[in-house]
């Protein structure tokens, strides 16, 4: 369990240090960092820092006893959401940093998470597509919009218009698609993270099938795209048809997901 904010948001405490009883700590200088960090996992133990601000706490002294120091950031600007993915890490920590001369200086850091929020978009267009084999398959399938939030649920419809092939099943599945690096070093990880049945069985011409797969059971994140030039998250509704010799014949498209801003309901 770590805290929670989002961007612009203040973020503030107290930070205590108590030397051990009976002896002083001599120290170079107190400071505070807030850092966004993103790490490859392929580049481990690099951080790419894209957000860094320090506080200075202390002079150059010796602490007797505990001590506690206030510490605010004001209105951050935290861009990008907490992830934490197949092969890449987005994280935000407080490090706070005890310099000492002759020895190593002490360092404690502590994550927090940040979750953005966003409108309802004003453009939402429905997904339409075709899936088709010469002479054997027709398939037309529609989805409502095109964005989602991550409580939504996903509603359409699929007509089949001419089906002279054995269809054993069809179901829909949800794939995230995490993309890391650039050029020659560019990791791709595709991962099914839902799989719904739509029909069980052999279809006819004519046939229609409704679609309504609610979101909130799977961990879904909102999409992010080209994350500091490091990353990227994308979605993708896959329709996977079976036929009885065990064929898969599929179509995806891509959507977007998004972390909506729930507004007060007013009485």
């Amino acid at each position: 369990m770590v805290p929670a904010f989002q961007t612009l948001e203040t973020i503030a405490g107290e930070v205590s240090i108590a030397p051990v009883p009976g002896k002083r700590l001599e120290h170079t200088g107190v400071k505070i960092e807030l850092l966004g960090q993103i790490e490859l996992y392929f580049d481990r133990g690099n951080f790419y820092d894209f957000t860094s601000i320090v506080r200075e706490l202390d002079v150059p002294g010796e602490i007797y006893e505990r001590k506690t120091y206030p510490f605010e950031f004001s209105t951050v600007e935290m861009p990008y959401e907490s992830y934490n993915g197949t092969n890449v890490r987005l994280r935000y920590i407080l490090k706070v940093t005890i310099g000492r001369n002759y020895v190593g200086s002490i360092v404690e850091s502590r994550d927090f998470c940040v979750r953005n929020y966003s409108l309802v978009p004003t453009i939402n267009n429905s997904i339409k597509m075709e899936v088709g084999i010469e002479d054997c398959l027709h398939i037309e399938f529609e989805y409502s919009k095109s964005k989602y939030h991550l409580k939504d649920v996903i509603i359409g419809k699929i007509y089949f218009l001419l089906v002279r092939i054995k269809i054993k099943n069809m179901e829909l599945e949800i794939r995230r698609r995490e993309s890391t690096g650039s050029g020659p070093n560019t990791y791709v990880e595709t991962e099914t993270l839902a799989k719904f049945e739509l029909m069980d069985g052999a279809p006819v011409r004519g046939e229609s099938i409704p679609v309504r797969l609610f979101l909130t059971p799977y961990e879904l994140t909102p999409t992010h795209r080209n994350i500091n030039n490091k990353f990227s998250v994308k979605y993708y509704l896959n329709l996977v048809i079976v036929d009885e010799e065990d064929r898969r014949y599929f179509k995806q498209h891509e959507i977007t997901m998004y972390r909506l801003l729930e507004t007060p309901q007013s009485s």
